[in-house]
């Protein structure tokens, strides 16, 4: 090893400019990270493949400026060196820097990371007056001469640079070694991968033009980061997250208070950020730093309705009272995505590009500000979805700048707008890779999987003992959970099992198909298909808890009092199950109500053998019921809550197209699945927690905050109702009193308030918690976690690993490898509720296309579908806003009179403005839009029920779930006659087989896990993931 020195010019927290002198070591063994090294180093992590052509050695600046366009896995062969690392970590801000580090780190891209800074021969000092761009370059270079003669010319060596005094001097100096430009190469060695040289051009001719904007400051410049440091440990200054109001986007935003150290007690909650200026350059999402605005410029909250989403004007007679009102300071984190966007229509297009070469797109996100891109192709991009990712927004400049990165399709067609909203919500699916489904275990009918007798001795085997079944909806493929309850010899106690799809034993820890489910997190339910988080050969197959087959799983049974239900003894291991009977809802729902209903693993049987067996599956669920019933009613003592929600299935024909929305029809036995669900995550977390303290993953819904619940309080006080809000035990009671026997919806509404109120609840690691905060406020649990769908949750998989070593903890008393840090495991933990929630953003949003698809083509004055009942559920100063039972969707119902609230006729005859729940009628139509997405429109005409609400017609004062309004009779029986019609496998079209993962078909039958997803408005209220506690965490 040798010692050198390295003298850096870096800048001080005051502006100037520091020469500063450190000690450099080099030495001549560092691992170069290629297949066909011919000097036996020490490669440990990722190496090149050996089957690649050439190399490729890009150097600083197009790593800076064009990473995205190594990203691209066709690629292959790329070593980044430690110079262009260190200098998009030092110039570059940490979005760029941490898509740096994954590209590194993902096994699927063939790139690795090359020390050259640190090896003897590559390294050269800066020479006197030599600028530092031609000192990165000249580094670049070295190493790549010396990466040639290592691998002793096995492999040529493309360097790619921008600089083409670089590509002057450095071409011919070594035949090996070839230095062209980033176009050349591409032109060269990909001239078919032309999503690569459209990005390129793209990215090029933006950076060609951006140093034409003007120079008059636009906005005011940005606090340095030193600043904005001391001044939030100060208390001056706030630090959040900008959320921009989607109804209001050029006007308002908010920064939640998140008790910085603020010393203003004024601050409850958020903070209002009004007008262009004072967002000050701020995009969604981003983490700024704000200043609180003298009290005399506070501004309310807008209160009106406004005509289209995204509207600029402020409407000064509809504010709320005045609230902390703020500006942006500086941004500590830009969290840029890619977006959609639209060009303007032809006219505007020819309108702006007369003196520029820059057009303004229109993102489909209505929070999203104006883009400027340049491009040529503005004219044969119109009514194109278009993929743009922003570059920059100087001071100087009214709208961001960005590139165009690819076209998604045609505004408009389903295909288009189902890729939108995956993108919209960072959404990356692609098919599994050859490398991934080598990993699978293969099942044909000429080669069957076999279980292994090694884990057929190591397991306890419960085939022959234990009659265990599974409830799930019709048409379910990934069956991830199955019961059994017997009553034990000596009729004292009762056994209790849940049994879980062990598919941990398939995806390794660390494989590449362990490494994909982490990063997908979830599987993503939508509308018309699903994008699973395992390969369909272990979601839909071996994984899957099928009817008739043995399969692995990971068990938790309770010995019960046969009495009293208390538990006994607990029990956790791997299993060996054969399920009996694989049940849906709506049979084993018949079954309990005594109806008679063919049981199709009963068919074959005849006589005393089929009544026996329908007799033992009879009482197995009569018992499941009433163990299921005193688990509730344990968690009803605590406080735990029943919230409201509609679940709306899209019913398609077979060309896709929708013939009706249908409204899901809640029964007991979804609460008996959900209840043995809850149990199990309840006991699985208490083992793990106490195994692992520091460093178990569990899942906490923390108190709503008490003003969130004011509007609810607001329209109960309307209907003479007290709601109580102080404890969740306070809440639960006054929602079971706020019962109107003559109109069912009112309570319905209500628990939907409720729910709008609820906070997030989210994935941690008990070792970045207080064990106060553990607490599930919805639950009314002490501890919590997900373990019963790891099919489709990789949380789930975290909990079985963890599982997994506590049991051997506890009877080996070590584990034979350590487990993830608490560091690890919350970085894991917020990456997965991340996830989570887009993936609920992304169902939410192919709801609402869908029924916008509904009712497009309908006839709004003479079509009976486009009427239907609506209830106000919220006033605002020029309108309100509905929801219809009917089809689960909500929206606002404009007056002409601006005046105040909504109408309501006493009994005398005279007319008062009140807040309240009414019901009324409304039309439904589409307002399409060019650029975002179709949105329903609800028109009011007529303040009387369009179907009169019976009070008979649903049972009002229930303590569990109200049922939800009938729905159109001729809409069921249509659904499950095409069903039978169809049979359960169905032929994939082309579309189909190219989007869609899973192997048939399945249409919203899975959508029982979001609850909300046509009710919460996310711009207003927290995101609904956790406030649907019961139908949103547990049915699964």
């Amino acid at each position: 090893m040798i010692k050198t020195e390295k003298v850096l010019h870096l800048n001080s927290s005051k502006g100037r400019k520091v020469r500063v002198v450190r000690e450099h070591y080099v030495r001549e063994q560092v691992s170069c990270g290629s297949s066909l090294c011919q000097a036996d180093c020490r490669n440990d992590g990722k190496v090149l493949s050996g089957d690649v052509t050439h190399c490729v050695v890009p150097d600083v600046g197009v790593v800076r400026d064009f990473l995205e366009i190594l990203e691209f896995r066709e690629l292959q062969g790329i070593v980044l060196t430690q110079t262009a690392y260190q200098t998009v970590q030092h110039t570059r801000g940490r979005r760029q820097y941490n898509r740096l580090r994954a590209l590194l780190k993902d096994p699927r891209h063939d790139c690795v990371l090359f020390a050259n800074e640190f090896q003897q021969y590559c390294y050269c000092p800066r020479d006197k007056g030599e600028s530092q761009d031609k000192w990165h370059t000249r580094n670049v270079y070295n190493a790549a001469v010396w990466y040639y003669n290592h691998l002793a010319g096995l492999q040529p060596v493309v360097m790619i640079t921008e600089d083409s005094d670089a590509i002057s001097e450095f071409s011919a100096l070594n035949s090996g070694v070839y230095v062209i430009s980033t176009k050349e190469y591409l032109l060269s060695f990909w001239p078919d991968l032309q999503a690569a040289h459209d990005l390129y051009n793209s990215i090029a001719q933006t950076l060609q033009e951006r140093e034409s904007e003007g120079v008059e400051k636009v906005y005011t410049e940005h606090l340095p980061a030193e600043v904005l440091e001391a001044g939030i440990k100060s208390g001056r200054y706030i630090q959040g997250i900008l959320s921009v109001n989607k109804h209001q986007a050029q006007l308002e935003a908010f920064v939640r208070y998140e008790g910085s150290a603020s010393k203003n007690t004024e601050l409850n909650s958020d903070v209002l950020i009004n007008g262009a200026k004072h967002h000050n350059r701020a995009v969604h999402g981003d983490v700024v730093v704000i200043e609180l605005l003298p009290r005399n410029e506070w501004k309310g909250r807008t209160m009106a309705l406004t005509e289209g989403q995204g509207e600029e004007q402020p409407l000064e007679d509809t504010q709320s009272q005045p609230m902390p009102s703020g500006r942006v300071v500086g941004i500590l984190q830009r969290n840029w995505r890619d977006y959609v966007v639209t060009f303007p229509p032809l006219e505007e297009v020819q309108s702006q590009s007369r003196n520029s070469q820059k057009i303004l797109v229109i993102p489909w996100d209505y929070r999203i500000p104006k883009i400027r891109i340049s491009t040529q192709q503005a004219e044969a991009l119109q009514d194109r979805r278009v993929i743009v990712r922003l570059d920059s927004w100087e001071s100087t400049s009214v709208y961001p700048t960005g590139h165009c990165v690819r076209v998604l399709g045609k505004a408009g067609e389903l295909e288009t707008e189902i890729q939108t909203i995956l993108v919209e919500n960072c959404i990356h699916v692609p098919t599994f890779s050859e490398a991934q489904l080598r990993e699978m275990p293969v099942n044909t009918e000429e080669n069957p999987w076999q279980m292994d007798t090694s884990e057929v001795s190591s397991r306890r085997d419960l085939r022959d003992t234990h009659l265990v079944f599974s409830i799930d909806p019709k048409g379910c493929e990934d069956v991830d959970d199955t019961l059994s309850v017997r009553t034990l010899p000596g009729g004292k106690r009762l056994e209790l099992g849940v049994h879980i799809a062990d598919v941990t034993y398939f995806v390794r820890e660390g494989s590449l198909t362990d490494l994909e489910a982490r990063s997908r997190a979830t599987t993503c339910y939508l509308a018309d298909r699903r994008y699973d988080m395992l390969p369909a050969v272990l979601s839909a197959d071996l994984c899957s808890l099928l009817g008739g087959v043995d399969r692995y799983a990971m068990s938790v049974l309770w010995e019960l009092d046969a009495e009293t239900l208390d538990v006994c003894t607990v029990w956790y291991g791997r299993t060996l199950i054969r399920s009996s009977y694989q049940l849906h809802y709506e049979l084993a729902q018949s079954l309990l109500n005594g109806e008679e209903i063919e049981v199709p693993e009963l068919s074959r049987l005849k006589g005393s053998q089929r009544d026996q067996k329908l007799a033992e599956l009879l009482q197995g669920l009569e018992t499941l019921t009433r163990v299921a019933r005193h688990l509730r009613a344990q968690r009803d003592k605590g406080g735990a809550l029943e919230l409201e929600g509609v679940e709306v299935r899209a019913q398609l024909d077979e060309e896709k197209n929708i013939t009706a929305l249908v409204p899901k029809q809640p029964l007991e036995v979804h609460e008996t699945v959900a209840e043995c669900m809850i149990y199990a995550n309840h006991w699985v977390a208490r083992k793990i927690q106490e195994s692992f303290p520091h460093q178990a993953l569990l899942r906490h819904h923390p108190p709503p905050k008490q003003e969130f619940f004011n509007h609810l309080i607001g329209c109960a006080k309307a209907r003479g109702f007290s709601i109580d809000t102080r404890s969740n035990r306070a809440l639960a009671d006054s929602l079971e009193r706020a019962v109107d026997p003559q109109d069912p919806l009112v309570n319905k509404l209500m628990r939907m308030m409720a729910t709008q109120a609820m906070s997030n609840a989210l994935y941690f690691s008990t070792g970045a918690c207080p064990e106060e905060q553990y607490y599930h406020y919805g639950l009314a649990l002490d501890r919590y976690t997900h373990f019963t769908s790891p099919i489709r949750r990789y949380a789930d998989v975290l909990v079985h690993r963890l599982l997994m070593a506590a049991i051997q903890l506890e009877e080996e008393g070590s584990l034979s490898k350590p487990f993830a840090s608490n560091k690890e495991l919350e970085e894991l933990a917020q990456h997965i509720n991340n996830k989570n929630r887009a993936a609920q953003h992304a169902q939410k949003q192919s709801t609402e296309l869908f029924q916008c698809l509904y009712f497009r083509d309908k006839d709004t004055h003479t079509d009976e579908r486009c009427v239907a009942d609506a209830v106000i559920y919220a006033v605002r100063t020029n309108g309100f806003l509905a929801f219809v039972p009917q089809y689960g969707l909500k929206g606002a119902v404009y007056l002409k009179n601006r005046e105040g609230q909504v109408v309501s006729v006493d009994g005398d005859g005279r007319c008062e403005w009140k807040a309240g729940i009414f019901t009324f009628s409304v039309r439904i139509s589409v307002e399409p839009s060019r650029c975002h997405a179709d949105s329903l429109c609800l028109e009011l005409i007529s303040n009387k029920p369009h179907c009169a609400v019976q009070p008979e017609s649903l049972p009002a004062g229930r303590g569990r779930s109200e049922l939800v309004q009938e729905v159109v009779r001729w809409a069921e029986e249509a659904s499950i006659q095409a069903e039978e019609e169809r049979g359960r496998k169905s032929k994939l079209s082309r579309e189909e087989k190219q989007f869609r993962q899973s192997r048939t078909p399945s249409l919203y039958v899975l959508l029982q896990e979001i609850s909300e997803l046509a009710l919460l408005d996310l711009s207003v209220c927290a995101p609904f993931e956790s406030g649907l506690i019961l139908l949103t965490e547990v049915l699964s």
